[in-house]
């Protein structure tokens, strides 16, 4: 049995090395099932784990190519927004109350989670907020459909899109549930908290004890993979994420010219205070951090650009890890600042 297998796997393997030649768009045409590339990435699925090489065949078999997925992909690249551009809908009243709405229903196991984890209760809860609005837009194409027709039909990411395909089929036979049955977002992201699978398997926590982590209808297990995430990338308990910053009027230039897409370096927070940089709040446990200086344009005046700028702590980049983007870890920021001055006192 071993050796048929080996057999079949360099075939496959030399079959799928002729198919990639292929243009993608004669592939396209073809059912998963019956391209010599699938066929060969199923192999090496079966090579690599203990998965069985009938199953992976039939589910990558039975996976669709979803175009539209590759049409948003190859949107053509535009400037990012500006923060006063990108900030309200994040920021809404009735995300706000939302928030503060999903905290007091969820009380219990946030509390669980900052005891646990450090990871206080507003941003997690914000976390949520801006990635799927509480829950309510999660995603509604099949995952396995997502990642096919990435991993198959969008060249550029491929390879990335591959190992997130394995780590879903993995996955699924992990927590017990049908390749078919899992939905997410058109890059394969999943749940309340939008998981990659290959962060789903490295994070995701079972956080109400019932044998399987379950983030697309248990918020529990939202909440308690949320906090054991940002855990893992370095959350530091009690340290702050952002703190407002001004720039002495003489130092301007020269400290705007470090900026770059709205950023700038990590340096030692004396650093930037030797430069002109002035911090309003300054916790005692800061003075040997690294920290770099964040700008968040506002609306401009009389046609001249303005910002506020912000000193970007350890956490800010914890943040990060979620999202690249700065506008994404300023708006949880700010998300989770507003959420917990709402709530009732």
């Amino acid at each position: 049995m071993r050796f048929a297998l080996i057999a079949l796997v360099a075939v496959a393997l030399a079959a799928g090395a002729s198919d990639l030649r292929k243009p993608v768009a004669e592939k396209r045409g073809t059912p998963y099932g019956a391209r010599a590339d699938v066929r060969a990435f199923a192999a090496e699925i079966a090579r690599d784990t203990d998965l069985r090489l009938t199953d992976v065949e039939r589910w990558l078999g039975a996976a669709r190519f979803q175009p539209q997925i590759v049409a948003l992909m190859q949107k053509p690249f535009v400037e990012p927004p500006k923060w006063f551009e990108y900030a309200p809908p994040f920021l809404s009243a009735e995300r706000v109350a939302g928030g503060v709405a999903w905290w007091n229903a969820n009380g219990d196991a946030l509390a669980r989670a900052e005891a646990k984890w450090g990871v206080p209760p507003e941003v997690i809860v914000a976390i949520v907020g801006v990635e799927t609005y509480y829950g309510r837009v999660a995603g509604s194409y099949r995952v396995i459909d997502a990642l096919a027709t990435l991993a198959f039909d969008y060249p550029r990411r491929a390879a990335f899109f591959r190992g997130e395909l394995k780590e879903f089929l993995l996955m699924t036979r992990e927590q017990g549930i049908s390749p078919f049955a899992p939905k997410g977002s058109f890059a394969g992201a999943m749940g309340v908290p939008q998981f990659m699978p290959g962060s789903f398997r490295r994070f995701a926590v079972d956080f109400d004890g019932d044998g399987h982590a379950d983030l697309w209808s248990n918020p529990t297990d939202v909440i308690g993979s949320v906090g054991n995430f940002l855990a893992r990338h370095d959350w530091a308990p009690g340290q702050p994420v952002l703190l407002p910053a001004a720039i002495d009027d003489g130092a301007r230039d020269a400290i705007l010219q470090k900026l770059d897409g709205g950023i700038t370096e990590r340096r030692a927070l004396a650093a930037w205070e030797e430069d002109g940089v002035t911090v309003d709040v300054l916790p005692s446990q800061l003075p040997d951090a690294t920290v770099a200086l964040l700008a968040l344009e506002d609306p401009p005046a009389d046609g001249a650009p303005r910002a506020a700028y912000w000193i970007a702590c350890g956490n800010f980049f914890v943040i990060t890890r979620y999202n690249r983007s700065r506008l994404y870890a300023a708006a949880v920021w700010h998300l989770a600042e507003a959420i917990r001055k709402g709530l009732p006192r």
